[in-house]
C-alpha cells in the first residue's frame, strides 16, 4: 500500500443544478482565524557600525574638532578621466600635491596637466632606480606600484605600496639634487603620467602664482614640528645642575574643523481608509512607520560610510590608508593596519572580504579567533573584532575596503554625532512630526534622523584598500 503526500487537491467543481451538501472550504475560509506575522523587510541588516560608535550629543546642532596647530599637508589622491585609451588629469585635483595646494588659478593648474605624458608599464618594469637624481614626477593613474628599498644587512625589502591616484617625485621640491630613496617597480600593469622637472621649472619661472606657493609650502616645513607635523612642543629633560629651560606653548588650529549634522528623511503616507479600517489585529501605521524606521537607520549607516563629507571611507587621511601586499586580505595586512595605531577597536569589512580573509589564514594555516558580544561570536584578529558591514562596497564585484578605527572621545577616536531631546521625538535622534491631512484623506508623516561621525585626530581612522574579494580559480 502506498501513501501520498503533497498539497490537498482542489475541491472538485460543482455540477450544474447539483445542490451542496456541506459547507465549501472556499466559503468557510471566510470565517477562519488566521495566524500571521508582522510585515517582514529583507533590508534589514545587523547595523554594527550604529551599535559600535560612542554617541555624542551635539546640542547646538554642530560638533568642533579642536586639534593642536598642524603644519603637515596631506598627500591627497589626484584624480582622472579616460577616454578610451586616453587618460586625462582632472586639473583641479592637482591641488592633492602638497606643493600645489594653494594653487587658486584653475587654468594655470590645467596647462601643468596638459604638460604630462602618459606611459603604459608591464609588470616587473622599473621606473626608477634608489641612488639615482629625482627627474620625474609621477602619477599613478592606474595599477599598482612597490617601493623597493634595502634592509639593514642589505636585503631587498618591499617599503611600500602605491595605486590609483597616488603620485611621486614632487618631494624634489624640497632639495636640490634630490635622490630617489627607494626603487619604483610595477607590481601588474599600470597606467602613469610623468612630467619632467624641466617642464615644471619652465612653467615656475614665468608664474608667480607658482612660485609663491612653493615658497608658502617651503616655509612651512622649516617650522619646528614633531613626526605627526604638528607645532613642536620645547622641552627639556636628562639635564643636570640649572640651565635655562625652554618656554613654550600649545599652538591651536585657528580655524578647526566643524561637522553640521546631516539628515535622513522621508514622508510617510498612509490612507486614513486604512489607518481607521484594517487596524485590527495590528495598526497599520505603526506596523508602516517600523519598517520606515528600519530604512532610515540602513541609510544612516550607509551615510556613515560613504558620505563624501563625513563617511568614513572618505575622511580616512591618506597616510592612514595602505594597499594589499598581494590582493586579497592577509594576516600581514591585518597586522599593518594595526600597526598604524594604538588601541584599534573595531574592524569593519564587507562580509566578502572577512571571507576573503578566512580563505588567507586557511592557506597559511593559521585559525582566527572570535569575540562573545552580548552574546554574538563575533570573528577577531589580534583581539580586535571585525564586524560584518555591508554598507562598505565592493566595486566591479571583485575590490573592496576594510576599515580599523579607534573609537571613543575620550581616546581621541571615531565617534557618531546625533542629538536627542529633539521635537518628536520617537527614537534618540529620530522623530516623527504630524504633517496633516490632504484633500485625499492621505495621512502624512515626516520622518527625520539626524547624525554625523567625526574622527578627532588622523590616526583613529585607517583603511586597507583594493582588498581583492573575488574568490581565485583552483
Amino acid at each position: 500500500m502506498s501513501i501520498e503526500t503533497g498539497p490537498a487537491p482542489a475541491e472538485p467543481q460543482q455540477a450544474p443544478g447539483q445542490s451542496r451538501l456541506s459547507l465549501s472550504t472556499v466559503a468557510a475560509r471566510n470565517l477562519a482565524t488566521t495566524t500571521k506575522s508582522e510585515p517582514q523587510m529583507q533590508g534589514i541588516s545587523s547595523r554594527w557600525l550604529l551599535k559600535a560608535l560612542p554617541w555624542v550629543q551635539v546640542s547646538g546642532g554642530t560638533y568642533r574638532v579642536n586639534r593642536r596647530l598642524s603644519y603637515a599637508v596631506g598627500r591627497g589622491r589626484i584624480s582622472f578621466a579616460k577616454t578610451g585609451a586616453e587618460v586625462r588629469i582632472v586639473p583641479p585635483t592637482l591641488r592633492e600635491m602638497p606643493v600645489l595646494r594653494d594653487v587658486a588659478d584653475d587654468a594655470l593648474l590645467a596647462e601643468l596637466a596638459g604638460r604630462f605624458t602618459q606611459r603604459e608599464v608591464a609588470p616587473g618594469e622599473v621606473l626608477v632606480e634608489a641612488g639615482q637624481p629625482i627627474e620625474e614626477v609621477y602619477l599613478i593613474a592606474h595599477g599598482k606600484i612597490n617601493k623597493i628599498g634595502t634592509g639593514k644587512y642589505g636585503e631587498t625589502t618591499v617599503v611600500g605600496h602605491l595605486a590609483d591616484g597616488d603620485h611621486l617625485g614632487d618631494e624634489a621640491v624640497r632639495q636640490s639634487d634630490a635622490l630617489w630613496e627607494y626603487t619604483v617597480k610595477a607590481a601588474t600593469t599600470a597606467t602613469v603620467l610623468t612630467l619632467p622637472w624641466g617642464a615644471f621649472q619652465e612653467l615656475v619661472d614665468r608664474s608667480p602664482e607658482l612660485r609663491q606657493a612653493i615658497s608658502d609650502y617651503l616655509d612651512t616645513h622649516t617650522q619646528a614640528q614633531n613626526q605627526h607635523g604638528e607645532a613642536e612642543i620645547e622641552l627639556a629633560a636628562g639635564h643636570d645642575g640649572e640651565p635655562d629651560l625652554p618656554g613654550t606653548f600649545v599652538n591651536y588650529e585657528l580655524s578647526p574643523r566643524e561637522y553640521e549634522l546631516s539628515v535622513a528623511q522621508t514622508v510617510l503616507r498612509v490612507h486614513s481608509r486604512v489607518a481607521d479600517l484594517f487596524n485590527d489585529p495590528m495598526n497599520q501605521i505603526e506596523q508602516q512607520l517600523k519598517l520606515t524606521i528600519e530604512a532610515l537607520r540602513e541609510r544612516q549607516e550607509h551615510e556613515l560610510v560613504n558620505n563624501p563629507e563625513f563617511g568614513l571611507l572618505a575622511n580616512a587621511e591618506y597616510d592612514q590608508r595602505i594597499q594589499t601586499h598581494s590582493g586579497p586580505p592577509t594576516p600581514d595586512d591585518l597586522d599593518e593596519l594595526l600597526s598604524m595605531r594604538r588601541e584599534t577597536s573595531h574592524i569593519f569589512a564587507h562580509p566578502k572580504a572577512i571571507a576573503a580573509f578566512g580563505r588567507e589564514c586557511s592557506r597559511r594555516g593559521i585559525y582566527f579567533g572570535s569575540v562573545d558580544l552580548g552574546g554574538h561570536h563575533i570573528p577577531a584578529w589580534r583581539g580586535v573584532p571585525i564586524f560584518p558591514c555591508g554598507k562598505i562596497p565592493v566595486l566591479g564585484g571583485h575590490t573592496s575596503s576594510i576599515i580599523a578605527i579607534r573609537a571613543g572621545e575620550h581616546n581621541q577616536g571615531v565617534v557618531g554625532l546625533h542629538q536627542t531631546g529633539i521635537p518628536d521625538e520617537y527614537e534618540p535622534g529620530l522623530n516623527v512630526r504630524f504633517m496633516g491631512i490632504n484633500e485625499k484623506a492621505v495621512i502624512s508623516y515626516l520622518v527625520s534622523t539626524y547624525f554625523s561621525a567625526a574622527a578627532l585626530v588622523p590616526d583613529a581612522l585607517g583603511v586597507l584598500e583594493n582588498v581583492e574579494v573575488a574568490r581565485p580559480r583552483d
